[in-house]
């Protein structure tokens, strides 16, 4: 794995609860932090509550301490342009 860097943010749309639990579960299956933020709110991605806790109607952004493939590839069904 490589180390990522700040600026490397994955913009994300979660439009209902079934997308939420697979989002923490792919996130869960990663041994490095994951923060989903909207505007000053930060939660951990490995949170179901807390990535419920957001504004799911806003487009979210995700910030990985590593990159890992397999998440990548779980992400980019939720991923926005």
């Amino acid at each position: 794995m490589k180390e990522n860097s700040e600026n490397d943010n994955i913009q994300i749309k979660l439009n209902a609860a079934d997308e939420v639990a697979e989002f923490v579960a792919a996130a869960e299956r990663c041994d490095f932090d994951i923060d989903v933020f909207y505007n000053r709110v930060i939660v951990d991605a490995k949170s179901i509550l807390g990535v419920l806790s957001l504004d799911l109607s806003h487009i979210l952004t995700v910030r990985c301490a590593e990159r890992d493939s397999k998440f990548e590839k779980a992400l980019q069904k939720f991923c926005v342009a």
